[in-house]
This record gives C-alpha cells, structure tokens and sequence, in this order.
C-alpha cells in the first residue's frame, strides 16, 4: 500500500517594518524603534520582496549587528518590485504580484519590506499581500513604526475618523484645489485628513498649506519621527502664519489638517 502524499509545506509571508529613518542623515538604533521579536523574525528570512535592493541590503546588514542573520547578506535572495509599481502605486489590483511569491509556495518564508515603515502602508506593496491571499499563503505583519499613527496620535486631531489621502498635485492649481477640497471635507464631517510629501518638497507644500487654509483650521506636520531630532506641531494656521518655521529638507514629515 503506499502511503497518503504529505501535504506540500507553504511559506508565509512576513510584512517586515523598517525604521523611519532611510535617507535621514542620523540613524536610530533598531532595537530603540523595533521590538526584539520582530528584528529575530526578520534574521530567519532569507527571501525577501522589496522597494530596493541595495537599501534592502543595507538593512539586512543593520539586523545582523541586533539578530544574527540565517544566511549572509550576499546569500539572501532579494527580488524588487518593478518600477512601474514605485511610480504608479500597486494599490488598484492591476499588478499581478503572485510570481514574486514562487519560493513562498516552495516552502520558504518571504519577507516583504519598504523604503521606511509598514510595508503596504502610504508604500508599495499591497499588491504582493493581496496576491498571497489568492495563493493561500498566511499573511503576518510585523510590529515596528508607522509613522502615519504616530504623527496622527501626536497630533490631537480626531482619531476616530480619519484618512490617509497620499500626496498632494504637485501642480500649484491643482495642489491648493485639492488642499481646499480636503479642508472642506475636514470641516464638514470632522474627519482629520492625514498626506506626506517627498522631503525636499514639505517646505513648499507647508507654505501652500498655510496661503490656502481658512485661519482656524488645524495643521499639524510631524517631522522625523523615532528620531532624536523629532518633532510634532499642531496649531491653528494663524498660528502658523505667525510663527512659520524652518523645515529641514532631508527629514520625512507626515502632514495632517482637521478641526
């Protein structure tokens, strides 16, 4: 008689947080922004799904001085997603992400990793989650930063209703139309509107901020969060204007209006 096939052994996929701190001048140390389970769960893995490479190795060599790695950082297996994603989002279902998931369905765990944060999170990914759902794969997030429920807690707008809306039209027409929708939208139902910018850029949107919103709307912007330097400010947008500040163009901020 022979015996019943051994069931196939699956992978699973691992939503990997990174520290807040990528192209940040000062680094904080991992075991002060990730807990200790997270940083030796990630060492176990040696396949991973990524934004980039090169920084994905970067961090990789960051765990190893916390939790030794299983395998060198020249060993791991590391695929990126294609730059369509990084430029369009892969957040409409349109990317089929299932082929990166291969040596999931072979038995190997897969981590999935962004630039900074949850992956799948204001970051591409998404796409790789939902795809692992189709095929059957358990999907489990990691604990570690997020810095749009950082700055939002810190901010003392509502956080029992709120959204994340992306980034704003770099277009100056468009920007200070969609700022004005989204005020609107803030005033009326109470709903704290929550958006990032790249950080070269925070200054000019701050600026167009504080020019298009009504003075007793909210605005809060936090600035390089876990990091030393952090800051969190929340005031009215008279307030603002009267004490504009000066931003730093190399510190990530998230930014947040409501009432």
């Amino acid at each position: 008689m022979t015996g019943t096939p051994a069931e196939k052994v699956v992978g699973r996929l691992y939503l990997v947080p990174a520290p807040l701190d990528f192209g940040c001048d000062v680094q904080a140390p991992l075991q002060d922004v990730l807990p200790l389970g997270t940083l030796q769960t990630a060492a176990q893995i040696t396949h991973w799904i990524c934004e980039n490479a090169k920084s994905a190795r970067a961090y990789l060599k960051r765990i190893d001085a916390v939790a030794p790695l299983a395998a060198p950082v020249q060993a791991q297996h590391i695929q990126e997603l294609p730059r369509e994603v990084h430029k369009k989002g892969d957040h409409t279902g349109q990317f089929d992400a299932r082929p990166l998931l291969a040596a999931a369905l072979e038995g190997h765990d897969v981590g999935l990793l962004s630039e900074a944060g949850m992956p799948a999170v204001a970051d591409p990914g998404s796409s790789v989650a939902r795809a692992a759902h189709e095929l059957g794969i358990a999907v489990v997030p990691l604990t570690g930063p997020v810095s749009l429920l950082l700055a939002l807690a810190a901010s003392g707008l509502n956080g029992q209703n709120f959204a994340f809306v992306g980034y704003l039209p770099q277009d100056a027409t468009a920007r200070v139309q969609r700022i004005r929708e989204l005020e609107a939208l803030a005033l009326r139902s109470g709903q704290t509107q929550l958006f990032i910018e790249t950080p070269y850029r925070n200054a000019a949107l701050l600026q167009a901020l504080t020019q298009t919103l009504q003075h007793h709307t909210r605005l809060a912007v936090a600035r390089g969060l876990t990091l030393t330097t952090s800051e969190v400010r929340s005031e009215t947008v008279k307030t603002w204007r009267a004490r504009p500040p000066a931003l730093d163009d190399r510190l990530p901020a998230v930014f947040a209006i409501g009432r």
